[in-house]
């Protein structure tokens, strides 16, 4: 099989600083590494618009990660839609798998078939098609998100402005579908303390000195942040979020169907993972 040198992948095609392949795959490390992250969130993706299916009552979105449970959400026919492609893609790379490793394929649903083609993820990343699967998963994944999560903004209250002698707090509003690099951390009370999502994690640290004068000691506010969410503050994707709940064992609650995360261990452990970074 012969394998070019630069990098096919999602994240590299059509761009002008395209990387190297690793060697003997057709995608660089991390392209690859976002690829499986994408095959792993897809079975996640396809629970969450599993959730969007329930009936109740239609009603704004808008929400504050510390207010009340969420409102229910219609049936949503994108989101049927998206867990059949799942199904459809997953199968169809799975069976190319299968077929041509003589392997038997998995059962036919999104956490069997996305098992599978984790064990094989490096094999797929050297075959010839290696950059549809790349482009097709990625896809898949936007469209995903925006089934699962379609609210078109969500206003989470992350906490206090750390700026000297301001009293106002920081609010994220996310948008599905949107680039991280553009959203925007704004403080109520002055539109001039602002950050790029890019910044969170420095800025995240330096939010426990902006309590007001005589609240030292005083126990923060627990907030609790959506994976969605955590993916954009953090530029990670999906399925590392998931990854680390379990592996770092997130404090969690569930409002209305969907999982939130304690933002003080979603912190303490990208700041752990900072330097590796």
């Amino acid at each position: 099989m012969t394998v070019t040198a630069l990098c096919h992948g999602e994240g590299c095609r059509g761009g002008h600083d395209r990387r190297r392949a690793s060697a003997g795959t057709r995608l660089c490390r991390q392209c690859r590494d976002h690829f499986a992250a994408g095959v792993a969130e897809l079975a996640h993706l396809y629970e969450e618009c599993g959730r969007m299916l329930g009936g109740g009552a239609p009603g704004s979105l808008r929400e504050r990660t510390t207010g009340g449970d969420l409102p229910g959400l219609p049936f949503n026919a994108a989101a049927a839609d998206v867990r059949a492609r799942i199904v459809s893609v997953l199968g169809s790379w799975s069976g190319l798998v299968a077929q041509q490793r003589g392997l038997t394929p998995p059962p036919r649903t999104a956490g069997a078939l996305t098992a599978f083609l984790l064990r094989h993820t490096d094999w797929l990343a050297a075959h010839s098609a290696a950059a549809e699967a790349s482009e097709e998963t990625a896809r898949l994944v936007r469209a995903g998100r925006r089934a699962a999560f379609p609210d078109p903004a969500r206003t989470i209250r992350l906490g206090a402005c750390p700026r000297p002698d301001c009293a106002g707090a920081l609010d994220f509003a996310a948008r599905a579908g949107e680039r991280a690099g553009g959203l925007v951390i704004v403080c109520d009370a002055d539109p001039a303390h602002r950050w790029t999502s890019d910044r969170w994690g420095e800025l995240s640290d330096s939010m426990g000195s902006a309590r007001p004068t005589g609240t030292v000691g005083a126990p923060a506010t627990e907030r609790w942040l959506a994976g969605a969410d955590i993916a954009r503050l953090w530029q990670v994707p999906m399925g590392t979020v998931y990854r680390l709940a379990s592996e770092e064992r997130w404090r969690r609650r569930n409002r209305a169907g969907r999982t939130y995360y304690n933002e003080n261990d979603v912190r303490s452990c990208f700041s752990r993972r900072a330097p590796r970074r």
